[in-house]
C-alpha cells in the first residue's frame, strides 16, 4: 500500500490531524500499567495503549465506541482501520 488514498473508506476519510485528548493511556495509568506505546483514536481523539501491551485499550475503546480508526501516537504516519481490517498511511 503506497499512497495517499492507501487503506480502507474509512483510513481515507480519517482526521489525522484529530487533536489529542491526552499524552499518555489514561487507562493504563488509572490501573498501574506500563503500555508499550500508543495509539490515538481519528473519531474523538482519546488515546490507548496497543496490543503489545496488558491493557489493550485502544482495542477496547474500539469496542466501546465502534470508532473505526487508529493512528500510530505520536507521529501519525500510519493508521489502522479495525472495522475493515486495513491500514492506511
Amino acid at each position: 500500500m503506497t499512497g495517499k488514498n492507501s487503506g480502507c473508506e474509512d483510513t481515507r476519510k480519517a482526521d489525522i490531524g484529530k487533536k489529542e485528548l491526552s499524552d499518555t493511556c489514561d487507562e493504563c495509568k488509572r490501573e498501574g500499567l506500563h503500555y508499550v506505546s500508543l495509539r490515538i483514536c481519528l473519531s474523538c481523539g482519546n488515546v490507548g495503549c496497543c496490543d503489545s501491551s496488558p491493557g489493550k485499550h485502544a482495542t477496547k475503546h474500539f469496542k466501546q465506541s465502534k470508532h473505526p480508526v487508529i493512528a500510530e501516537f505520536p507521529g501519525r504516519r500510519w493508521m489502522w482501520c479495525y472495522a475493515h481490517g486495513a491500514y492506511g498511511y
